[in-house]
């Protein structure tokens, strides 16, 4: 039992327990907040698990970088290493600013944009306007079937950039399942 008192790390080693505790909490918490969230916008359960995988992607990073700042990495290797890891994300950013783009439209559409699977809506472009209905909506690109059942996939990005008219609204009320 003594062994355990004269742990050098023992505090260190319960506050990393703490923070997976929170991470877990914070996980299970933001996913109710998502799934309610898509219940009242009336969202797919496939779009709503897309989104809760993203914020637990950013929860788990946050949890990691806590975990570091617990364990003592000195604050000059915390930001030399956060700055080397964002020079390279600069400039990953910068060539793949457009799926970055897409992703984060995808996130605004899943919370504010009012047109859901199986609507059918008409994407106001003056040099190309599209009409059809919604098949399905990714974290890049929507998928339309337009009236000739051609498949088209439009990115999000571009979709939140133009005007769409919804023509027809349609929404089939299901159950949440893990």
């Amino acid at each position: 039992m003594l062994k355990y008192l004269e742990n050098p790390y023992l505090q260190e080693e319960i506050f990393t327990f703490i923070v997976i505790c929170v991470l877990l909490f914070l996980r299970v918490f933001a996913s109710e907040i998502i799934k309610k969230s898509a219940k009242l916008n009336e969202s797919l359960e496939h779009r709503t698990n897309l989104v809760i995988k993203y914020v637990n992607i950013l929860l788990g990073l946050l949890a990691v970088f806590t975990i570091i700042i617990i364990w003592g990495v000195k604050k000059e290797q915390i930001f030399l290493f956060i700055s080397s890891v964002f020079a390279v994300i600069g400039v990953a950013a910068f060539a793949q600013w457009s799926l970055l783009s897409n992703i984060t439209a995808g996130i605004i559409l899943f919370f504010s944009y009012p047109f859901k699977i199986g609507d059918k809506i008409k994407i106001m472009d003056k040099d190309f306007p599209l009409e059809g209905e919604i098949q399905d909506i990714k974290a890049f690109y929507i998928i339309l079937k337009t009236i000739d059942n051609e498949i088209v996939t439009y990115p999000n990005n571009l979709l939140m950039q133009k005007g769409i008219l919804i023509i027809k609204s349609t929404f089939e009320d299901k159950e949440f399942t893990d």
